[in-house]
């Protein structure tokens, strides 16, 4: 089942802020802070990217029931 529409939108909302932290970290953090907020960013993309990837699989295990 896709994301819906709401949590998709709080996704974004919440790139935004972590890609706003990442700006901020990188001028006033160590390197350490910066690659830890870059990884919630990262993590983020993932799950939708996954979310995408576990539609693909399940539409095809309900065409191979069929």
């Amino acid at each position: 089942m896709a994301l819906s529409e709401q949590t998709l939108d709080c996704l974004l909302e919440a790139e935004g802020s972590i890609r706003s932290a990442i700006k901020c970290a990188a001028v006033n953090e160590k390197p350490l802070v910066v690659t830890q907020i870059s990884k919630l960013l990262y993590d983020i993309e993932s799950l939708k990217e996954f979310e995408k990837l576990q539609d693909i699989v399940d539409t095809a295990m309900k065409e191979r029931e069929d």
